[in-house]
Formats: structure tokens, sequence, C-alpha cells
């Protein structure tokens, strides 16, 4: 009965995120040949002359509902491909009445075929699956080629958070930035709350649901910035 009922919850969420005017969910084939939409999101989309910035993998949107919030002149899309997921971010916005955010269901792998060259202003990735296993290298979010599609679309100045409960992932994105053309590692923190003597709105107040169960646990947070070069 429970797995009924969960089941029942899943299907009303998508039935909702269907007729949600916040929630863009192409087909693979459509993101692969390009959607329509990319290079023009704040032209078509937004009708507004104003920053873009990405959350990838942005679970229930905490992180992308937080931001437009606090900053209504800047434009911000959450990308992720549980739908069941983005639901919650999606909900809050039409509740809210918020028209600078927006949630795009898809695989982040396929990216390239959303956003254009240069489109972006910042990149947020909260909180990802580190993939330590060594055979899941390449799904990392950091990996090299990723961020060689990030540095494609980002503008040139533009920025790349990663904030994040696992040290492993926090080093290895160390360690590709060192050696990465295209980004220069802005600042750098293993336990923000250590660092940080003075709380930073984004970083403290915002907390994702991973995020609390981390600390719960007791596990330090994690932080970098890098700028395109």
């Amino acid at each position: 009965m429970y797995f009924c009922a969960m089941a029942r919850k899943k299907l009303l969420r998508f039935e909702d995120n269907r007729s949600n005017p916040h929630v863009f969910e192409p087909s693979k084939a459509e993101v692969l040949a390009g959607l329509p939409i990319k290079g023009k999101w704040l032209k078509d989309h937004f009708a507004k002359d104003s920053r873009l910035i990405l959350e990838l993998g942005c679970g229930k949107g905490e992180y992308t509902v937080a931001m437009a919030r606090r900053f209504p002149d800047a434009c911000f899309i959450g990308m992720d491909v549980k739908g069941s997921r983005i639901w919650y971010g999606a909900t809050s916005l039409q509740e809210e009445g918020l028209e600078n955010a927006a949630f795009l269901r898809t695989q982040i792998e396929w990216i390239e075929g959303c956003f254009a060259e240069g489109e972006i202003d910042e990149i947020w990735i909260t909180f990802p699956d580190p993939q330590i296993k060594y055979r899941r290298t390449k799904h990392r979010l950091t990996h090299p080629r990723m961020l060689e599609r990030y540095a494609k679309l980002l503008k040139p100045g533009g920025k790349l958070h990663l904030k994040t409960d696992s040290e492993f992932l926090h080093g290895y994105t160390l360690g590709v930035l060192e050696d990465h053309a295209d980004f220069k590692i802005d600042i750098a923190y293993f336990d923000i709350d250590r660092q940080l003597t003075q709380k930073q709105d984004l970083l403290h107040s915002v907390q994702t649901h991973y995020e609390m169960l981390f600390r719960e646990k007791g596990k330090a947070i994690t932080y970098l910035r890098c700028t395109r070069n």
C-alpha cells in the first residue's frame, strides 16, 4: 500500500509539472537537436535583459527558489532529471508568483543542447553525487569534460560554484581546476562554518534537503568558487 501511495503521488506531481509554466520537460531528441529556446532564455521566456544563473542537480530546487527570492533582477534555472523533485521548487514558484525562475528537467550531460555559448552568467552545483567509484569518474559534475562544457556556456568572467559535503569531490575538483586553463580558482573552503567568521547569506541560510541531513551527521560543508578566464 505504501508503494502504491508513493507511485500515485509521483504521477500527480508529473501531471502538475506538465501544467506548470515554470517547468520545461523536453524529450531527449529535442535536447540533442538543440532546444528552440537555446540562446534565448532571457528574451523569450523571462522577457528580461538580466543575468542568467543555472543550478545543476537542483533536486527540490531550494537554491533556485531562494536565489529567485533574494535577487529579483536576475533569472534562475534549476536543472535536474528527477521530475518528482523539481515539483517542489516549481510549486513554490507558482504559489509565490515568482516569475524570474524556472526548472528544466533533463540530463545534465546534455546541457549544450539547452544553452548557447556565453549565455550563462553563473553555474551553481549543490551537493551532487560525488561518484566516488573509479568507474563512475566520467559522471562527476566537475569532471574535466563537464568543465569544458561549462566553460563554453559561461560568459568570460562567469562564475562556477561548488557546495558539497564530500571532501573527496571538493579535493578532486580543486585538483582538476588547477590544471584547467579555462578556470581560475577564486576561493576554497573545506569547512564554511569554521573558516567563514561572518556568515554569508546564500552559503549559510540556504540549505538543501541533503545539506540538512549531512549537517545532522556532523559533516563539514565545503565550498569553492572559480572564474571563467
